[in-house]
């Protein structure tokens, strides 16, 4: 039985670009600005952008030969052998899974700074951070809706995605007028926090993570409409990369444009606090963390999506427990897929912040991961574009040599080394013989 074939092209957009935009505008920019400042931020995230044009090239040409919902995994099966095309999808599931704990938690935190009320409940506390059990029942209660969702169907989840995905480039469209009305060039002195070359690659260091998602697209690329043209799975990659891009720039720019950003501290929800001062409205700010929550819901719905293909695919080949390659047989669903996805979820949300802080390293290393995996078996493909392919791979490097390499500022953490290598014997110990290959490949 195949997955239900419903998506259009302005889904794939939707989704790949919905999978890589959360709430970081808000809830982290504080950082971002320190690391850069506004013009080591802004210009940060476009070389970033840049530099995964390539990745992004590639996966566009074998999304459109190999259409699997295991993407990396598929990829790899067609040149590589079965154990490392096995790691070439469990590495990349961590890339979207650990984002779904964490929109989970940060669900709370954003409804608390609303209501207030939801921080009266401390139920106990992991590693110094406190966990209140209000904030947590949200979250638990996102988990279970998202994971409802995505068990009635994927035209579901593609409405969620397509609604909330159009309704945040509206509202941050809007953000940026306002922006434009009261702000002042003024406002955005300093420019840089450090030299200009320093402050830039302190945010190239993390901009990757928040850029993950729009090779989501080939996650779903089985779920095509069956009219569907696959050259068309390059465009919704290429356009949610850019506009992803395009976004993070107009909020950095908004947000250090409207008000003194140097004045704001570093208590987090910067951007709403810029426009709350700028305005001296309140409601304003209400309305930023409104705009986030949206988001925030987004980002998990396509993380989930992405996570659960992939798990699916895992157990569809034999890799993993073959439970997990299940279909629901009315809603062509991966009901096992969601359930397991569903449960790591909470219990990393029950876990705490103290354990999510070290897993979320681990994603941005897992998705460098899996776009090395895709240009390299790109390369043993074919010859045509292995100059790109090849240029795709060292940015893939390099971003893995950031976080894997102890001479290099901004590498993991011991806890993070430990975490990671548990991952991967964790992979190894499950792991099995292939059952089946790829159905979906054609000629190269």
């Amino acid at each position: 039985m195949p997955l239900a074939r419903k998506l259009r092209v302005v889904d794939y957009f939707a989704l790949g670009w919905g999978t890589m935009i959360g709430a970081g505008w808000l809830v982290l920019m504080d950082d971002w600005l320190a690391r850069g400042g506004p013009a080591g931020t802004m210009l940060g995230f476009a070389l970033c952008g840049l530099a995964l044009l390539p990745i992004a090239w590639v996966y566009g040409q074998l999304v459109a030969a190999i259409p699997d919902a295991g993407a990396e995994l598929a990829y790899a099966s067609a040149v590589m052998p079965p154990r490392a095309s096995f790691f070439a999808g469990w590495l990349m599931v961590p890339a979207y899974l650990v984002v779904c704990p964490w929109e989970a938690v940060a669900i709370g935190k954003i409804l608390a700074r609303l209501f207030p009320a939801l921080n009266r409940g401390t139920l106990y506390s992991v590693g110094g951070l406190v966990v209140e059990w209000p904030q947590l029942v949200v979250g638990l209660l996102l988990i279970a809706l998202i994971a409802l969702l995505n068990h009635r169907g994927i035209s579901v989840t593609a409405r969620l995605q397509n609604w909330s995905s159009f309704a945040i480039l509206a509202c941050g469209a809007a953000f940026v007028v306002l922006a434009a009305v009261r702000g002042s060039s003024g406002n955005l002195q300093p420019l840089f926090t450090h030299s200009p070359w320093v402050s830039i690659i302190l945010v190239l260091q993390i901009a990757p993570y928040f850029l993950i998602g729009f090779e989501a697209v080939a996650k779903c690329s089985e779920e095509s409409r069956v009219d569907f043209r696959r050259k068309n799975f390059f465009r919704a990659i290429l356009l949610a990369l850019a506009v992803g891009v395009l976004f993070y720039l107009a909020v950095i720019a908004a947000a250090s444009y409207v008000y003194p950003w140097r004045n704001l501290g570093s208590g987090g929800f910067l951007t709403a606090t810029a426009f709350e001062r700028a305005f001296g409205a309140k409601w304003l700010a209400n309305a930023i963390l409104a705009v986030a929550l949206v988001s925030l819901v987004k980002i998990f719905n396509g993380n989930f999506v992405a996570a659960t293909r992939l798990l699916f695919a895992l157990g569809r080949a034999g890799y993993v427990p073959q439970a997990l390659g299940s279909l629901h047989p009315r809603r062509q669903t991966p009901t096992a897929a969601i359930v397991c996805a569903a449960l790591v979820t909470a219990a990393a949300v029950l876990a705490g912040e103290a354990v999510l802080v070290p897993i979320t390293e681990i994603g941005s290393a897992a998705g460098a991961a899996g776009w090395l995996f895709a240009c390299v078996s790109f390369l043993l493909m074919r010859r045509k574009g292995a100059g790109i392919a090849l240029v795709g791979a060292a940015v893939a490097v390099t971003l893995l040599a950031i976080k894997l390499l102890p001479a290099i500022p901004g590498h993991f953490t011991a806890s993070e080394y430990a975490i990671a290598a548990a991952w991967c014997v964790g992979g190894a110990l499950l792991y099995r013989n292939p059952a089946i290959a790829s159905a979906h490949a054609r000629p190269f």
